[in-house]
């Protein structure tokens, strides 16, 4: 493990998996620790230099008491300025939108592949409240990780309350209650994407970079319908479909995808 210092002064840790070919970085998910990427990351250190590191408030990375979307934006760049940039970059789930966000804000990225982005551009399931980031954050001003983490399961992500009462009886919950601070943070980085109406045009404008978009065929309509929407934003942008999967994709069925992808536009 090493550990790099963000312009706010928030350490930031991640790990490297192998030291052949060019620098990958992976970003994780809501709730993420790089524990979850770690099956992937050894499987892509066959043909690059892997980067899977803790996003900030998580795992062993700090976090500072004012969040902005930049502060994570700045995380990525000294990761990169440590690496040697440009880099690859992999986001998952709200990862993918932190991903596409810091190449729109100018990070050294030479392509960017995303798996399942959590945008909801239709009437495919509930959009998110417009007051749920000030709701996630008064919960966790209060300290109520369990509140917290249900609201958003059930806003989030839509689980019906029966799944959730299954959830807090697997051995993740502890961990999921232990990252809850961080929620609000990701609703901030989703923004408006989540509302039931089309994507932004301008957002990621300045992306120019090939981006590969990819999604599983077993998953949730909505994820599906969300990268595809995205796709189509410009000729940079690839569409994947991976069979059988959804989103908690198998590692094993995304690596070869990803590097197949970087390799071809590296």
């Amino acid at each position: 493990m090493f550990k790099v210092i963000s312009s706010d002064g928030t350490a930031i840790a991640g790990e490297r998996h192998g030291d052949e070919g060019p620098a990958l970085i992976l970003v994780g998910g809501t709730l993420m620790t790089r524990a979850r990427h770690a099956p992937l990351a050894s499987l892509l250190a066959r043909d690059f230099s892997v980067v899977n590191y803790d996003r900030r408030g998580r795992g062993d990375s700090g976090d500072h008491p004012v969040y902005d979307v930049q502060r994570e934006v700045d995380d990525l760049d000294a990761l990169i300025e440590r690496v040697g940039g440009p880099v690859l970059l992999f986001g998952m789930s709200l990862g993918a939108v932190l991903a596409l966000e810091a190449v729109a804000r100018g990070s050294a990225v030479s392509a960017l592949a995303l798996y399942e982005p959590p945008f909801v551009v239709d009437g495919t399931r509930p959009p998110l409240p417009a007051d749920y980031v000030d709701r996630m954050k008064a919960l966790v001003a209060r300290g109520d990780a369990t509140e917290a983490l249900t609201y958003f399961l059930t806003a989030g992500l839509a689980v019906p309350d029966e799944g959730i009462a299954r959830m807090r009886h697997t051995p993740v919950w502890a961990a999921w209650e232990a990252a809850a601070p961080t929620l609000p943070y990701d609703g901030q980085v989703i923004g408006d994407t989540m509302s039931g109406r089309p994507l932004p045009t301008d957002r990621w404008r300045s992306v120019k970079v090939p981006v590969l978009v990819g999604h599983g065929s077993a998953g949730e309509t909505y994820m599906a319908n969300g990268a595809k929407e995205l796709a189509s934003h410009g000729d940079n942008y690839t569409l994947h479909t991976l069979p059988g999967q959804d989103h908690n994709v198998d590692p094993r069925a995304l690596a070869p995808v990803l590097t197949t992808f970087f390799t071809a536009v590296r």
